[in-house]
Formats: C-alpha cells, sequence, structure tokens
C-alpha cells in the first residue's frame, strides 16, 4: 500500500519533467546589423529570416568587445574580457606587412602560445556535467596550444581553425596550415570551402546526437570575416562560392589596381561592388548551411525543445551594412559593438515573430543557458551577466543598466539609455541611444553632468576589473 501511495504522488512529478533543452549557438563574423534579408536590404537569409518569424529578434543587444578574440572569450566565460584575461587579440601583427613566418619563427610566436587562462571556466563545462554532449566546429580563436584547444576545455569534439582567420580554400593563415581535429592540426580537407566543412560536421554530429542525448552544438562560422591570405586579391575581400556569387547582379569590373594595399605597392585588389556581392553571397552560403541544421532538427522532432540562438562576434566591415548604426568592426560606435540576436526556443516560452528591444549581451547567455539546461554555476566565480528567459518572455524588463567597453585607447561606456564614447583621434561624444541610435548628435556640452556621470561610471568600473583576480595573458602578475 506504501508502495502504490507513493507512486501516486510521483506521477504528476513524472508527468511534468521535461527533457532538457538542446543548444544550438551559431555565430557569424564581422557580420554587419542590418544584414538579414528579413530587415530589408536585399541580402539573401531564407534561414535567418526563418529564426525572425520563429523566434524573438534582439535589437538592443551587445557584445563585449569590437573585434573577435575577446568578444569569443566572454560569451564561453560568461565575464568581461578584462575579466577573464583576454582583453585583445590572440594574433601576430607581422603578417600585416607581408611577413610570412617560417615554421619555427611561427612556433614560438604569440598567435601560436597565448591562450585563455586555465583557470577559467568555460560554458560546456557545466553543460557536460549535467550530461550534454559538446561539440564546436568552426572557429576557435581562444589558443592553439593542446591544453588551450576546446576538448581540452569541456567540448568532446571539435573540428575547425584555431586563430582569428583564414583562407577560406587552403585554410592557412597567411600561409600557415590552422585546420584542427580535436588536438591534432590536419590538411585532410584542404581545398574545399570551409563553410561546407563546418555545415558537414555540425550536421554529422546533429545525426549521431539529436534525439538521443541533450547536446550543446557551438557553430562559429568565419562567414563573412575577410579572406586571410597574403596575397591582395584574395585578402581585399571575402572568398564566396560561385553558385552564391550568381545569386547576386554581376559586378562591371572584379579587380582594380591601387596605389598601395597594406603592405604592396601597387596592389590588384577587389572593387567596392565585388566586395559587397563576394560579402553577401559568403553570407549566403552560411545561411544554407544553418537552414539545413534547422532541417534536420526539425526531422528528429527536436526543433521545439531546441534553443538556437545566433548572432555576429562584432559589427560587421568590409562589404557588410550596420544601418541604422554609426561605425563598423574596430570602432566603439553602434556599429562595432551592438549586433542583431535571434533566439528561439518555443517550449521555454521565447515569443515567435517578435521583436525585443530590451538591453542585453553576450554576457547573459552563460548563466541563461545553464539555467535552461539545470546545470549549476559555478562556485566562486563572479559573472557579469543573469538570466535572460523571463526577460525574453516578457514577463520582466531587463535588469542590464550598464556596459562598459575597452579596447586599447578605444573607450565606452553605457548607462541606460546613455552612452559615452572616446576614440582618441577617431571621435568621441556623449549620445543619447533612444533618441539618436546613429550616435549623430553629440551631446557633451548640452549635459556636461552627464557626461561627467558616465566617465565616473567608467572609471569605477575599471577599478572593479582591476581588483578582480588576475587572469592571463596580457595582465603583468
Amino acid at each position: 500500500m506504501r508502495f502504490l501511495i507513493l507512486c501516486l504522488l510521483l506521477i504528476p512529478l513524472l508527468l511534468d519533467a521535461k527533457e532538457p533543452p538542446n543548444i544550438l549557438l551559431i555565430v557569424s563574423d564581422d557580420q554587419g546589423y542590418n544584414d538579414i534579408g528579413a530587415l530589408g536590404n536585399g541580402i539573401i537569409t531564407p534561414a535567418l529570416d526563418r529564426l525572425t518569424k520563429e523566434g524573438t529578434r534582439l535589437t538592443n543587444f551587445y557584445v563585449t568587445w569590437p573585434a573577435c578574440t575577446p568578444s569569443r572569450g566572454s560569451l564561453l566565460t560568461g565575464r568581461y574580457p578584462q575579466r577573464n584575461g583576454i582583453y585583445d587579440m590572440i594574433r601576430n601583427e607581422a603578417p600585416d606587412y607581408g611577413k610570412k613566418y617560417t615554421d619555427e619563427e611561427y612556433a614560438v610566436t604569440f598567435e601560436r602560445i597565448g591562450g585563455m587562462d586555465l583557470r577559467e571556466i568555460l560554458l560546456p563545462q557545466p553543460l557536460k556535467e549535467k550530461g550534454y554532449r559538446n561539440a564546436i566546429y568552426g572557429k576557435w580563436d581562444l589558443g592553439t596550444l593542446k591544453r588551450f584547444l576546446p576538448t581540452s576545455r569541456g567540448f568532446d569534439d571539435f573540428y575547425g581553425f584555431v586563430n582569428t582567420g583564414i583562407d577560406y580554400y587552403t585554410h592557412e593563415r597567411y600561409g600557415v596550415p590552422s585546420m584542427v581535429r580535436n588536438l591534432e592540426p590536419t590538411t585532410e580537407d584542404k581545398g574545399v570551402y570551409c563553410t561546407y566543412l563546418f555545415e558537414r560536421e555540425a550536421l554529422r554530429f546533429l545525426e549521431e546526437t539529436a534525439g538521443k542525448e541533450p547536446f550543446f552544438l557551438y557553430v562559429p562560422f568565419n562567414a563573412p570575416h575577410g579572406s586571410s591570405a597574403l596575397e591582395p586579391e584574395i585578402r581585399s575581400g571575402v572568398q564566396a562560392p560561385d553558385e552564391f556569387k550568381e545569386l547576386y547582379p554581376p559586378v562591371e569590373q572584379e579587380y582594380q589596381t591601387v596605389e598601395k594595399f597594406r603592405y604592396a605597392s601597387p596592389a590588384k585588389v577587389l572593387t567596392k561592388p565585388a566586395k559587397v556581392r563576394n560579402y553577401r553571397a559568403s553570407v549566403t552560403c552560411m545561411d544554407a548551411s544553418i537552414g539545413k541544421m534547422l532541417d534536420l532538427l526539425e526531422d528528429r522532432g527536436v526543433a521545439d525543445n531546441t534553443i538556437v540562438i545566433f548572432f555576429s562576434d562584432n559589427g560587421g566591415s568590409g562589404g557588410a551594412d550596420n544601418s541604422p548604426l554609426r561605425g563598423s568592426k574596430s570602432t566603439m560606435w553602434e556599429g562595432g559593438i551592438r549586433v542583431c540576436c535571434l533566439v528561439k526556443w518555443p517550449e521555454g516560452g521565447v515569443p515567435s515573430g517578435a521583436v525585443n528591444e530590451e538591453f542585453l549581451t553576450s554576457l547573459e547567455l552563460f548563466p541563461s543557458l545553464c539555467k535552461a539546461a539545470g546545470a549549476k554555476l559555478p562556485e566562486d566565480v563572479t559573472f557579469d551577466g543573469f538570466d535572460w528567459w523571463p526577460v525574453l518572455r516578457g514577463e520582466k524588463p531587463s535588469s542590464r543598466n550598464t556596459m562598459f567597453w575597452k579596447r586599447k585607447d578605444l573607450l565606452a561606456a553605457r548607462v541606460g539609455d546613455w552612452k559615452w564614447v572616446e576614440m582618441r583621434g577617431k571621435g568621441s561624444g556623449l549620445f543619447h541611444l533612444k533618441s539618436d541610435p546613429g550616435e549623430a548628435q553629440d551631446l557633451s556640452e548640452k549635459h556636461p553632468e552627464k557626461l561627467a556621470e558616465l566617465q565616473q561610471a567608467f572609471q569605477d568600473w575599471l577599478k572593479e576589473m582591476d581588483k578582480a583576480e588576475p587572469r592571463g595573458p596580457f595582465r603583468d602578475f
């Protein structure tokens, strides 16, 4: 009798128990704020358009840095770059001046030996403790030595490149082979357009995993980042397959000769129309890969309980369209740090076809995904984000009121609807974003008290970051 009563009491709990959600996190590289077809600029992105209809589009979403490495470090740690230690690029500058490293030279460069501090806990680690299978296919950018690679940091499977950019076909960064499978370098797929490779690996993983066990699949594409090649005619734009270039109007002239391009003088480079076409073609190719992933989730019957998140690692550059925002990648204007973000999770109550204008950032990902998965946040770790699901469901406003950015001498702070920018020699000012998202009207002289308030908030934030437990690889401790 006692056993029967116990079973009856447990029935409601069993009925209410839900399977943990799957997670598909897709990050593009240098994609413009307005570069989604549904927004009307003519770019072809049916899969991303589908996500805007089936999920929620965030219009006030920020990343933590205006370029790749620190931005990616933050989304995987939930911590400001200044707190997790990756507050600048892990890269070599010599190739910008035409230098091709020998194997021996490259082996001791910072791009080869730098990496995310091993004391930092990355998102796949707490998910793994909850039974998730974790995989990453694409751009890693947080260290190339074995101890820094994804499968040493909580991921079960990895195939991709390990630095900031590559040639899309040779998979080399300025002549250096850069692809790795798990812990071993590989040139097995040299010659194949890399977006197709990341698609192949992601679909294989979903075929093996979806519907069988909860998963975290991270697909950080390098599209539509410029090609990292030494040849100016390649490096001056984005490589894209002909089949996707042909979806756009032909250009009259592919190349032009300029007096100087970085280290070459004179140099053969892409024309502006060709650069824009190639950029758009690379986005459309990536979009086609995303569409196949979404279709597979539908076919496996797990789409409704899969969290799908898409955004760019920073603002667009090259052929990108960041309108109506000012600026682009590498700047502290909105066009460098505010990016379009799409979130879909039907079973989690995220509305379909909605636009959410709340102030949110990539720092929210770590705590939010752990919350959804029922994973425990690591103890004794200071996180800079919060659980965003009530905000996305429209149950309450965002608790975020501040955000700060620092890249060398490029500084910015947002407090409420106000933003202060200081980029020495590149522009500065105080702006009211709600009424002026394009940062056209500098209100510094009209509101000196507000300017002082934001500058003080920035200094307070810097002090907080300086007091944090120090992390490498840049900080002196």
